[in-house]
């Protein structure tokens, strides 16, 4: 039988060998591309940028969020909201950088009156290394990939953090939701106390 002095040797052998060591989790996860973003256009021509989200793009999510049909914010709060408040949006960009990552589909740098047309967002439980995201995209610029490249970003940061997995609850009628999921392999399951909701996780 091991003793409680080997359990613990073992364990922090286990944790070293499946998660990198603490500054560096912090150094990958802020390893972020550079402020002004990679540089893509919609199908109609549009520059857009995908980027970390910044703490001055308060004004910026405003904007989007305006411009979102209810559905579409029901879909991704789950419930209604007829508006973004600014402590809302101020919250939603001054992250934590221990626990929260996001990045967006927004207006490149330069823009007169900047919008932030995407969000996809992690919070880490440190105590669980598992991680709950949420992905938005306008209907506008739905069907374009931007939600995959919003999505891929996201999992490459929690990996690079030593998450272990990332999960979220999906309205089970949000279809292309789902389907998006089931390309990045997660795996679907019942919220037990809430047939609307769909849970999908990914291993990583």
């Amino acid at each position: 039988m091991k003793t409680s002095a080997s359990r613990t040797a073992t364990m922090s052998t286990y944790r070293s060998r499946t998660r990198p060591p603490e500054r560096l989790r912090f150094d990958a996860a802020n390893d972020a591309p550079a402020p002004s973003g990679e540089i893509i256009h919609s199908r109609d021509g549009v520059p857009l940028s995908i980027r970390p989200i910044h703490a001055d793009d308060v004004a910026a999510l405003q904007r989007g969020f305006s411009h979102l049909q209810p559905e579409e914010v029901r879909m991704r709060f789950l419930h209604t909201l007829s508006e973004l408040s600014a402590p809302l949006a101020q919250r939603l960009c001054q992250l934590d950088p221990e626990q929260e990552l996001a990045f967006v589909l927004a207006s490149p740098a330069g823009t007169a009156e900047p919008e932030i047309h995407g969000v996809a967002r992690a919070y880490i439980d440190p105590t669980t290394d598992s991680a709950e995201f949420a992905l938005i995209v306008q209907r506008r610029f739905t069907g374009q990939g931007f939600g995959s490249r919003l999505l891929k970003r996201v999992i490459a940061a929690c990996r690079a953090r030593g998450v272990q997995e990332i999960w979220g609850d999906v309205l089970t009628e949000n279809h292309a939701m789902l389907e998006l999921c089931d390309e990045f392999g997660f795996r679907r399951e019942s919220v037990f106390h809430d047939a609307s909701l769909t849970r999908v996780r990914l291993a990583l």
